[in-house]
């Protein structure tokens, strides 16, 4: 179980700080649920405490963790049937894996650079974007902007090497 002030991960929506664990009433049951910050978007969400760890919420990674994985994490060959890889990219994001976001993230910037990318696959791309710098803010304790500049510092320099 985590605790109140947790730094934890909650798939597809990124990095945020447990600020309290709430009892709710839903349908006429008694439930805990994690209500979390978000510092990208400053959501707040709530998460059921008995379904956390099966819907793939972990703590964060430490600030060594997160730029080993941005660095050393590259993109990744995709089929070139935009289905298919639109599945797979999503896929790979559900799993709320840094690793696995890192590469959808530099996989869509590289093959934007390429042609463009479909409606689809732009918001999937600002999602995995999201879901990183959020990690990034909270494992360095830093603001929005300096966080996409090491995230995107490091993904152009593996693009140039």
């Amino acid at each position: 179980m985590f605790n109140v002030g947790d730094k934890i991960v909650y798939p597809m929506y990124g990095a945020g700080v447990i600020e309290e664990i709430e009892e709710m009433e839903i349908d006429g049951k008694k439930c805990l649920y994690y209500a979390m910050h978000m510092p990208v978007g400053g959501l707040k969400i709530t998460v059921s405490v008995a379904k956390a760890e099966c819907m793939g919420v972990r703590y964060i990674k430490t600030s060594d963790e997160v730029l080993d994985t941005i660095t050393n994490v590259g993109p990744i060959e995709m089929s070139s049937n935009w289905n298919e890889r639109y599945k797979d990219n999503m896929a790979r994001m559900k799993t709320g894996e840094l690793k696995k976001v890192v590469e959808v993230f530099k996989t869509l910037i590289y093959r934007e650079r390429e042609r463009s990318l479909s409606s689809a696959e732009k918001k999937m791309l600002s999602s995995a974007k999201q879901i990183i710098v959020s990690e990034i803010i909270l494992s360095n304790d830093i603001e929005k902007p300096e966080a996409e500049k090491i995230l995107y510092d490091t993904t152009l320099d593996k693009a140039t090497a």
